[in-house]
């Protein structure tokens, strides 16, 4: 089942016909579909050190382009400040062999993602997870701010957003008490400068060793946003012990934590119901975070 209405399909296939005709250095390597939970991209491994991103749903060739450029770009400047090991860009493909738009290739991370590793109860993993932030939050903004693409600006343009996801979670979720939440969160006020941030640290994206991280994927939105964006992390990632951790070594305020919530609380509820079907883990993930959220014990 696929996940989005116009959503394309890649095969392996196709993805070797494409890497013949326009990376001719790169064939004869095996090629190999990742199984992921990702959203956004297919994503097929290219020999042992390279791994090919096809977007998943059909867009304008010129637009898919302009995205994926920024996204290398961006991806390529995180790791110039990242303290653990992330993607590089290596190239970018033109559309054929049936597939009819751009794609990307960047370099392989070993490592297991935390969705599958589960290291949430982990201190010492918190306190990984808050040096990576960290040194993004240390990275220039040289004057960029918030683009108004997605998460990271203001909580309450997000109001038509929650009222669908909320139209759409009756008879799944607890929608009442849900909503009151929200009108909570919206009226939180943003009083920081934006930072450079990943913008989408779900354990999709983490990559684990042990009960270490040892790797960030999915870095091309990484970009200025409300400091608290990262924070979701702390929900999607993090059981309570360790979320202090975490929150300890950001030494975060009420108000930068309470948006954070926030902002995890705004991801969590698109995905319950949207992937319900297409995508269970995602659905699942975002179940979790809401339960972390709604614990009256936890922080």
């Amino acid at each position: 089942m696929t996940m989005h209405d116009d959503q394309v399909d890649v095969t392996t296939e196709i993805v070797a016909a494409l890497i013949e005709e326009q990376f001719p250095q790169w064939s004869g390597k095996a090629i190999r579909l990742v199984p992921s939970t990702g959203t956004v991209n297919a994503i097929f491994r290219i020999g042992d050190n390279l791994s090919a991103r096809f977007p998943l749903r059909l867009a304008d060739p010129s637009d898919v382009l302009a995205v994926l450029e920024q996204e290398a770009q961006a991806s390529a400047e995180l790791a110039q400040v990242s303290r653990f090991p992330v993607p590089e860009p290596v190239a970018l493909g033109k559309p054929g062999a049936g597939y009819p738009m751009p794609w990307s290739v960047q370099t392989w991370l070993n490592g297991t993602i935390a969705s599958e590793a589960d290291p949430s109860g982990s201190h010492a993993f918190a306190e990984d997870v808050a040096a990576f932030i960290l040194s993004l939050r240390s990275a220039d903004t040289r004057g960029r701010v918030f683009n108004g693409d997605n998460r990271g600006g203001v909580l309450a343009d997000h109001d038509a957003w929650m009222a669908t996801c909320f139209e759409r979670s009756e008879g799944l979720l607890d929608v009442p008490r849900l909503r009151q939440l929200w009108s909570r969160f919206r009226e939180l006020p943003r009083t920081s400068a934006d930072v450079m941030s990943h913008c989408d640290l779900i354990p999709g994206n983490v990559l684990v060793t042990g009960d270490r991280l040892s790797g960030v994927l999915d870095t091309g939105g990484f970009g200025p946003a409300d400091p608290a964006l990262d924070l979701v992390s702390a929900w999607h990632l993090l059981q309570s012990g360790p979320r202090e951790v975490l929150r300890r070594t950001l030494a975060s305020d009420d108000l930068e934590w309470e948006r954070g919530k926030a902002w995890a609380f705004q991801q969590a509820m698109g995905l319950v119901w949207y992937y319900r079907e297409t995508n269970p883990p995602m659905s699942t993930l975002g179940h979790r975070t809401l339960t972390r959220l709604l614990d009256p014990t936890a922080s």
